[in-house]
């Protein structure tokens, strides 16, 4: 309630314009520690008018949250001999390690082909053209694969009707963050659309990192290679040692 009235307050301090959005976040930075099993980020906000809601035309909400972007190759393997091997493969430029989007009605309906091409925001969109290491004709299949098994893990997600739109003012959404999060800055990104057009976007980014024992032991095996081996080694000596001395007093036992 607090967050909602603070919204509110932000809201009609903002200077008079077009149709825009406020914005807010539950948090952002996430924590990536030993006990770390997923995270949920709560995305609301309002949206800032200077005339009357338009009934003929009313608005939709479209947000999207995407991770760090990386090259992927993607096989196709195929029964040779009784036996699955790799065949054909490509290259895709950029497909991102973490994906969710959500919408206030089905996709198709809110936004436009034009807009989604303009702006990449569906999963098809939002990863970038392929090149292919071999030839062949059908890249959309690779990328359609590359989708379906990402979906599979939960680091890709579609929630088509996810966006509660409250009296075509206030929106909220939450999105669900697996485990196996990449490090880095995430983009969230709002749209308003109306007719399939966007009106307005707005952006915010959200930390994702290692902190604590973690993010200490990843930069000493990345800065410190040697010494991160060393130490490897003596708790593996340790170890075996400990576990040595437990047998002995349980055989003696």
């Amino acid at each position: 309630m607090r967050r909602v009235l603070s919204l509110l307050a932000v809201l009609i301090a903002l200077p008079a314009g077009a149709e825009e959005v406020v914005l807010g976040l539950s948090r952002d930075k996430v924590a990536i520690t030993a006990t770390f099993d997923g995270s949920e980020i709560l995305i609301f906000g309002a949206v800032k008018r200077e005339e009357p809601i338009r009934e003929d035309a009313p608005l939709d909400v479209v947000v999207t949250v995407s991770g760090p972007t990386q090259p992927v190759v993607v096989r196709r393997k195929e029964r040779v001999a009784g036996i699955w091997v790799n065949t054909e493969s490509i290259e895709i430029d950029g497909a991102p390690s973490f994906y969710a989007v959500a919408s206030s009605g089905p996709l198709r309906e809110v936004l436009s082909e034009g807009e989604d091409l303009r702006n990449q925001i569906t999963l098809g969109r939002a990863i970038r053209s392929a090149g292919a290491l071999h030839e062949f004709k059908d890249t959309r299949a690779y990328t359609s694969a590359l989708i379906r098994i990402r979906q599979r893990s939960g680091a890709y997600k579609v929630r088509e009707g996810g966006v509660l739109f409250d009296e075509q003012t206030l929106f909220r959404t939450s999105i669900s963050m697996p485990a196996n999060l990449t490090e880095g800055v995430y983009l969230a990104r709002i749209f308003l659309t109306r007719e399939g057009q966007v009106v307005t976007e707005y952006d915010a980014f959200i930390e994702v990192g290692k902190v604590g024992i973690e993010q200490w032991l990843y930069a000493l095996a990345h800065e410190r290679p040697f010494w991160y081996g060393i130490m490897s080694l003596a708790i593996a000596i340790v170890a075996g040692w400990g576990a040595s001395a437990v047998f002995r007093v349980i055989g003696r036992g």
